[in-house]
């Protein structure tokens, strides 16, 4: 009897200290991670703003395939929320304040716990890539909370690992996201034509980028000076072209509607294309894989027996970048114009 006295009063006093170190813990509580990710801020904003995207990189996804999640009608933006429902709970997310693209502010509600307030800032750091922080914090702990959190080792031991899975599956997904391109050949259409002011020069495939950002900046600030109108997307003509080194002479231009007179001394002319019947092919994706697109759209010509005309092949950019952060979502249109087939009944 006097040992079991004991061992309750050991319990006792053991359920006293025990009760005393959660008092004294602190009633808050912050877990954050840090990741760089050689994407744009904006891409993975657009990622991380929809609550539907989570579960391709979420670490408690995928270390509990049976994880139930539900979408409510919004999931994106202020507003947006989603909820889950696992072994422990239930638990909500929702999105109350957003700083396209530089943070977002969210607050979680996981079953009887107090919410918790969680933020994300994309920062770029200066060399093509972003610093993304994630962010969890609780405050005004009550005692049950504090107890379960020291029991379970703690909200950093229990939190900071899947916040650096998820951050690096985030990773994973947003630049496998900038690389996905299709490449689609439409078939034969007509070009309408129309003027253009343009400008001449050669490039190869290691500066041909920088070459036409400079081309059509020195364009674009002609055409300011002179108040001419902008009427359509940029396009590149390619005088002569090689695929295979990627080394070009090129007119980049940009269309207008009238014809312009120019100075003779200006490097920047009016030119004017007729109509024509070409090969039209859509690359969506990567400028970098147009090397591909004229590969498949070349290749298509050849397989049906089709005969380039004397135009000069050209392609046309339909959206801006700087309205699609995500290189995946850029449109570029080939077109190579192609001569009229003549029938064996014309023939004869």
């Amino acid at each position: 009897m006097k040992a079991f006295k004991y061992i309750l009063f050991l319990i006792l006093v053991l359920i006293i200290g025990f009760s005393i170190y959660v008092a004294v813990q602190p009633n808050t509580f912050t877990v954050e991670r840090t990741r760089t990710i050689k994407a744009p801020s904006s891409v993975i904003y657009n990622n991380v703003i929809d609550f539907k995207n989570w579960e391709s990189w979420s670490s408690w996804v995928e270390m509990d395939p049976d994880l139930k999640i539900t979408y409510p009608e919004q999931t994106k933006g202020v507003g947006g929320s989603y909820t889950w429902e696992d072994k422990d709970g239930v638990g909500v997310m929702k999105t109350i304040h957003a700083n396209e693209p530089q943070n977002i502010e969210q607050t979680m509600q996981f079953a009887d716990f107090p919410a918790s307030d969680v933020s994300w800032t994309f920062k770029p750091n200066g060399h093509g890539a972003t610093d993304v922080t994630w962010k969890i914090s609780g405050k005004d702990l009550p005692f049950g909370f504090k107890a379960f959190a020291i029991i379970m080792g703690g909200m950093e031991k229990q939190i900071g690992p899947h916040y650096e899975r998820s951050l690096e599956k985030l990773d994973s997904v947003v630049v496998k996201s900038m690389s996905e391109y299709t490449v689609k050949v439409d078939g034969i259409t007509e070009y309408g034509g129309g003027f253009y002011m343009f400008k001449t020069t050669s490039a190869t495939s290691s500066n041909i980028s920088n070459t036409m950002a400079k081309q059509y900046a020195e364009i674009m600030n002609y055409m300011g000076e002179h108040n001419i109108p902008q009427s359509g997307m940029p396009f590149t003509i390619y005088n002569e072209m090689s695929i295979g080194n990627g080394n070009v002479i090129m007119s980049n231009a940009i269309p207008v509607r009238d014809k312009v007179i120019v100075a003779d001394d200006s490097n920047v002319l009016c030119g004017y294309m007729n109509k024509t019947r070409v090969l039209k092919t859509t690359l969506k994706g990567n400028y970098t894989n147009l090397g591909k697109a004229w590969e498949i759209a070349m290749k298509h010509l050849k397989d049906n027996n089709l005969e380039a005309s004397e135009m000069k092949p050209f392609e046309i950019y339909t959206n801006d970048p700087g309205s699609y952060p995500n290189p995946s979502d850029w449109v570029t249109e080939i077109y190579i114009p192609i001569k009229e087939q003549v029938t064996e009944t014309e023939q004869n």
